[in-house]
């Protein structure tokens, strides 16, 4: 099995569409001017893999069920907390 690739959206309601419909969507953001990212989605077993193949423990994993943009209903959802080296490189920096 592969390990699942993540996407990056330039509208935040894309992303969350694409996380809700069980896709890796890649949320940059910042706290105290520090680069993050939060990795969302709702199918918890790829953002597990995908964990596991970049060596996240499985007990880090976040449960935020989030609003669907759609429907407004609330749909089960998890995210890793990326940052410092797990922090992912933009798609061009690669």
């Amino acid at each position: 099995m592969s390990t699942p690739e993540w996407r990056e959206f330039p509208r935040r309601r894309e992303g969350m569409i694409y996380a809700l419909s069980g896709g890796l969507w890649l949320h940059r953001w910042s706290i105290h001017g520090e680069p993050m990212a939060h990795l969302v989605s709702s199918d918890k077993e790829v953002l597990l893999a995908w964990g596991a193949a970049n060596g996240m423990e499985a007990r880090w994993i976040q449960y935020h069920p989030l609003k669907d943009p759609r429907t407004g209903e609330r749909v089960e959802a998890w995210h890793w907390d990326l940052l410092g080296r797990r922090l992912p490189p933009r798609r061009e920096e690669r």
